[in-house]
């Protein structure tokens, strides 16, 4: 893999800097000596993820909706679009502002990647794959989304700013990435946001049932933040063009996953069930043959490591039992 090494002087943009992966992307490129601008209108990004950073003369916020056109002044060397609403309860409740988010910010972001002359990487994500016929998901199946279900705002916003991606790379060169995202976890995550990370954490800390939906035999594949950041930087360091899974391939049930929940707070589990979602996907596994081969990564964080980091860090926002 060609990683491109001289990084001094270079200037990153990242919409949706203060959310939960974006802050997490704008620590590591302000490690590897990048200058960055984070852009954020907080509907679900919050300011203490990046709070740390208001003293560091390379970076600088700047409160903005990016579906209202945007631009930067100076160089631009790379535009990380990660601003998007990206959980079950945000994209239910606020539908118009997500579609927005893969639509006109897409387009926006595109934009100034174009003026700018700047690599443009997208955040995407697995839920482009909908509720799959094809496991694990590689990049070339299509997917099973139901275009207009409770989840297609998101599904579809993410199907759109890929195309979108697509076509400036096509009909204006521009020097494109997309990254689908599987489920991530870690620090910065929010308690309320309505993935199964924060809920069951939360259940347990504070000692009520974990609510399970279904029978729980549905299954998930947790990547910890850190190895996600890498997958994406590299990618973004990358000459490939078309888009690569970044996952954990560690599949776990629900069952599976509030057992060790359980485990690592030390209580004894109890379960709250409720009925399956609408559109709620059974299964989700990344095929991660072509992030080995293209960008020669795969995640090094155990499970366990990790969710004990997690729960750790949630500790400080929920009354313990």
């Amino acid at each position: 893999m060609n990683l491109k090494q001289d990084l001094k002087g270079k200037t990153a943009v990242v919409t949706g800097g203060a959310g939960f992966v974006g802050s997490h992307l704008v620590d590591r490129l302000l490690a590897d000596g990048l200058k960055v601008i984070a852009i954020d209108n907080f509907v679900t990004g919050h300011a203490r993820n990046i709070e740390h950073l208001k003293d560091n003369p390379d970076f600088r916020f700047v409160q903005h909706d990016v579906s209202e056109p945007f631009d930067v002044e100076g160089p631009v060397d790379y535009l990380f679009h990660f601003a998007s609403p990206a959980s079950p309860i945000d994209y239910v409740q606020i539908p118009i502002e997500t579609l927005k988010a893969g639509s006109y910010a897409s387009h926006n972001a595109l934009d100034l990647a174009l003026r700018k002359k700047a690599t443009y990487l997208v955040a995407s994500t697995s839920e482009v794959y909908g509720d799959p016929e094809i496991h694990p998901q590689p990049e070339s199946y299509w997917g099973n989304v139901n275009s207009i279900g409770v989840r297609s705002c998101y599904d579809e916003a993410k199907r759109y700013a890929e195309a979108a991606t697509m076509a400036y790379h096509r009909a204006h060169g521009v020097d494109t990435r997309i990254v689908r995202i599987f489920n991530t976890y870690g620090p910065r995550m929010r308690l309320d946001d309505g993935r199964v990370v924060p809920a069951f954490i939360g259940q347990a800390l504070s000692g009520q049932p974990l609510t399970i939906f279904g029978d729980g035999s549905q299954t998930r594949s947790f990547c910890y933040v850190s190895d996600l950041v890498e997958g994406i930087w590299r990618l973004a360091r990358s000459e490939f063009h078309e888009p690569v899974n970044c996952g954990n391939p560690h599949e776990m049930t629900m069952r599976q996953f509030a057992e060790a929940i359980a485990s690592v707070v030390g209580i004894e589990l109890t379960v709250d069930p409720k009925p399956l979602p609408p559109d709620d996907p059974k299964v989700r596994k990344p095929d991660i043959s072509r992030a080995k081969e293209v960008l020669g990564w795969e995640p090094v964080k155990s499970f366990d490591d990790g969710i004990r980091e997690t729960i750790e860090y949630f500790r400080d926002f929920v009354p313990v039992a």
